[in-house]
């Protein structure tokens, strides 16, 4: 059995009843391969969690977002619960070196499958939930995933340049330009590196995959700064 105390160390959450921990981290592959034993897959966890996640994301967009309409926090929201999204949340708390997994579906490299390590997370706000209630999840959303948010990680489901064109046009002068200054790295693995100005001055710059996505943060940067100009 693998040793939790390093993962609850470095999260800062220990657990009253450590088994719902392991529970969150135990896929139906190895439960099928002890058989005699009292473990019990991560699958109602998953259940729970995924209500719980979405709740406590609807509320912290709710509270940050006042101005955005219904469709805009779904779409927001979705980008957020996402499996792209859980599985980076997971892997980035080093949550696929926990998981416990049968023989077969190590040797395939279940250990890093996209739709494992999605669910592995959201057991795992399951388990806190049931261990230590709602507010807990939120102390651990707050900590791990509401910063990505603010940092732009979903900026391309959200449209900061239609945001940013407001802002502005409160100056019927004021012209907005968007510059791809750079591309980066090879070809299937591309960063575009996007500039944009106002009155022909550099207001922000943004980084993403594709170019909308780079000149999205460009303009996220650039709108903190022109709602205090405008």
């Amino acid at each position: 059995m693998i040793n939790f105390k390093p993962l609850q160390d470095a999260l800062n959450i220990h657990f009253n009843d450590e088994s719902l921990l392991i529970q969150a981290f135990i896929h139906s592959s190895y439960v099928n391969e002890h058989k005699n034993s009292h473990y019990q897959d991560n699958e109602r966890l998953e259940f729970l969690g995924d209500a719980v996640l979405e709740l406590g994301i609807s509320q912290y967009l709710y509270k940050t977002y006042p101005n955005k309409a219904e469709g805009e926090l779904t779409k927001l929201r979705a980008s957020i619960v996402c499996e792209p999204a859980l599985v980076g949340f997971a892997t980035d708390l080093y949550f696929d070196r926990y998981v416990l997994l049968g023989k077969g579906e190590e040797r395939t490299g279940g250990r890093k499958r996209p739709a494992l390590l999605a669910d592995v997370f959201e057991a795992f706000i399951g388990a806190l939930y049931l261990d230590q209630g709602f507010d807990s999840v939120l102390s651990f959303l707050t900590e791990h995933v509401y910063p990505k948010v603010e940092e732009g990680a979903f900026s391309h489901a959200m449209d900061y340049k239609s945001q940013l064109q407001e802002v502005i046009q409160q100056n019927k002068y004021a012209e907005i330009d968007y510059e791809i200054v750079a591309e980066n790295g090879p070809a299937h693995d591309r960063e575009f590196v996007a500039n944009v100005s106002v009155n022909h001055e550099v207001a922000g710059e943004g980084r993403g995959r594709t170019k909308k996505e780079a000149e999205q943060r460009a303009a996220k940067k650039a709108l903190d700064q022109a709602k205090k100009l405008y």
